[in-house]
């Protein structure tokens, strides 16, 4: 017995990311699956059809590798394409749990991982796409922060003159916000950071940026590694602390997010009013409603002088390296799916295995993911 595994091709407006790589569909083939890559599935991302039929898969269409066992997937297929898969298959991919789609998936008959639900342990960091897709976002946030700010980041001393550091200002120190505040000192700003989880405060010393230290009367630490919602006291507590330290901030970049909610507010109207002209902010909650009430996603936009970044593909635009990481995460969590046994390979999805049990949200057709 033979699990055949299909790659598709993404269909959403600007997804240039694609969920196997070459190199992955290499290791698929070794453990001896079967791979069908959807025509056209890596062009956007630099990985050509010929790049995958030289690793050993078979190009086909859409309908190929929907036919398969196990279908892979960046983002949520179109209810169409998971009609067209075969009832007890399992789609692998980001699957937006929290909007609550899962009818479509549990009509079909399926069986869905939700890699956004792969709980943050130690055995699991491999696996971890939500974490490698936000490294890249706080990478390229401040990249686009730089294009938008009309001034140099780093201390500049020219026979023309002298350009003072940039001061740049992270708020949320989880993955994007880790690696927001290395890229901009590698470039050269002056970084603080602040968060919620009293913990961070070391890794951001680590960084070689400033710490911003607020008493809120409560920790933001929830569960899983993530912050939690702050208790109406304490968010007015923390406007009211902070606001003064973002008025004067050159640059913010903003990536506080709670699974499942509506970002916090962290920079209010008041706040970009009080800031300098030509300042920027890029808020990587935009998605979820914005850090700052004023985001538009999608969009850049100016308001009261400062322009605001709500960019929400991150890392699509840095689809090969994003691909590449998303792919690997994949292929290391089909290693606890694909097992081996005498009568060949097999999909077993194994209950007393965390994370599975933590991932799995459809199971044969049955909802098994409730919000919180």
């Amino acid at each position: 017995m033979t699990v055949s595994v299909g790659v598709l091709r993404e269909r959403a407006p600007g997804e240039c990311r694609v969920a196997a790589t070459p190199e992955t569909v290499k290791k698929l083939l070794a453990r001896g699956a079967r791979v069908c890559v959807e025509a056209g599935a890596g062009e956007a991302a630099r990985y050509p059809d010929a790049a995958y039929a030289e690793a050993g898969a078979r190009i086909g269409s859409a309908a190929d590798a929907l036919a398969g066992d196990v279908v892979l997937c960046v983002r949520r297929p179109a209810d169409e394409q998971i009609a067209a898969m075969r009832a007890g298959a399992l789609l692998v991919g980001f699957l937006d749990p929290y909007a609550g789609r899962f009818d479509a998936l549990a009509q079909a008959g399926l069986n869905a991982l939700a890699v956004e639900l792969i709980p943050r342990i130690s055995r699991a960091q491999s696996m971890d796409a939500l974490s490698s897709q936000a490294n890249i976002a706080g990478y390229r946030a401040v990249l686009e922060a730089t294009v938008h700010y009309r001034r140099f980041l780093p201390l500049m001393m020219t026979a023309a003159g002298t350009a003072k550091p940039s001061r740049v200002v992270i708020l949320g120190v989880g993955v994007a916000g880790l690696q927001a505040i290395a890229t901009a000192r590698r470039l050269g700003a002056q970084v603080e950071a602040f968060d919620v989880r009293p913990e961070t405060r070391e890794q951001v010393l680590s960084l070689g940026a400033k710490f911003i230290d607020i008493d809120l009367g409560e920790s933001g630490a929830g569960e899983g590694g993530y912050a939690r919602e702050l208790s109406a006291q304490a968010q007015a507590r923390q406007q009211e602390q902070l606001g003064e330290r973002l008025k004067v901030a050159d640059i913010i970049i903003t990536t506080a997010l709670i699974p499942g909610r509506p970002a916090p507010v962290l920079v209010p109207e008041a706040v970009v009013q009080g800031m300098r002209p030509g300042s920027v902010i890029v808020d990587l909650a935009a998605a979820s409603g914005g850090n700052c009430p004023l985001t538009e996603a999608d969009q850049v936009v100016e308001k009261h002088g400062v322009t605001l970044v709500g960019i929400t593909d991150y890392p699509s635009r840095l689809a090969t390296d994003a691909s590449a990481f998303y792919a690997r995460n994949l292929l290391n969590l089909l290693e606890l799916v694909l097992q081996k046994d005498d009568a060949g390979m097999r999909v077993r999805l194994d209950l007393d295995d965390d994370i599975i049990a933590a991932a799995l949200a459809v199971q044969a057709g049955a909802v098994r993911f409730a919000k919180r």
